[in-house]
């Protein structure tokens, strides 16, 4: 909090408040009426430096003057990223929250717009980066699954040697959390892991709750429909191989995500894994 404030001081702002609207590995304040700041607090994560907020607050801005339906980065502070006291940190326009559930019509057609979009950023952005990621956090964690499992997760990651075609950049972690209903309108945010890669990995992250993990066939079908209304195309088998690599990618973040893994964590990482084991 301290950092975030002083940084914002640092270019002209004031904080007049320091209301906490996300408490995790990332820290998201609302400092000013207009102002948010989000500040990594897990210095000793897997993930160091600067590069991540870099490529985030470049496809944002990207997005944003496009008129993109994306929360954009704040107008009175440079991009940055910004590191204060160990902290990186960058900042971001508040937009309120409508506390309803944006429609799955909504998802897809918001995230269509966006794909279009990005076929033409130019941008340097890692090829597959969260699953080339996910493959070093597994040895790491690899002691929480065993021998067996674990060779089981590096195998559905190396499945990402199976898609070809057109790659292009993406969102990354295109889950329904990252979407949120605003007096603003239906709104992407969180671009931290955008990558190169097919857009059949976006609509997967999107989708893969509820087409395995608590199944819902209208709300997929919405989505659908909407990101086909937007312009978009999908290879069904690039999204079943998606899927597959989805699954492992979550399960291998799943004990750095959540040491705690008990109760209903633990029921939806034991789900991804009987799932994967199925599909071995």
């Amino acid at each position: 909090m301290r950092a975030a404030c002083r940084t914002a001081r640092d270019h002209g702002i004031e904080p007049d408040r320091c209301e906490v609207l996300q408490h995790g590995s990332t820290l998201v304040l609302r400092l000013t009426d207009s102002l948010v700041a989000r500040v990594v607090q897990d210095s000793d994560g897997p993930r160091r430096g600067l590069d991540w907020f870099l490529r985030e607050n470049a496809v944002a801005a990207f997005l944003s003057e496009r008129g993109a339906p994306v929360i954009p980065l704040h107008p009175d502070i440079p991009p940055g990223p910004y590191e204060r006291e160990g902290f990186p940190m960058n900042f971001w326009r508040f937009v309120q929250k409508t506390g309803s559930e944006p429609a799955a019509g909504e998802a897809g057609r918001t995230l269509g717009e966006c794909h279009r979009l990005l076929s033409g950023y130019c941008g340097e952005l890692p090829r597959l980066g969260i699953v080339e990621e996910a493959l070093r956090v597994l040895e790491g964690v690899a002691g929480v699954f065993g021998a067996e499992d674990s060779r089981m997760l590096q195998g559905h990651l190396e499945a990402r040697l199976q898609l070809d075609g057109e790659f292009q950049a993406l969102h990354g972690d295109a889950h329904p959390g990252n979407l949120l209903s605003t007096t603003e309108g239906v709104l992407w945010t969180d671009w931290e892991d955008s990558f190169l890669g097919p857009v059949e990995w976006d609509l997967s992250s999107l989708l893969w709750n509820a087409r395995y993990l608590e199944p819902d066939s209208k709300w997929v079908g919405e989505v659908l429909a909407g990101y086909r209304d937007a312009g978009g195309a999908w290879d069904e088998e690039r999204l079943g191989i998606c899927d597959r690599v989805r699954a492992a990618v979550m399960t291998a973040w799943y004990p750095v995500l959540y040491p705690d893994l008990s109760g209903e964590r633990r029921r939806k990482l034991e789900f991804r894994l009987d799932w994967l084991r199925a599909r071995s």
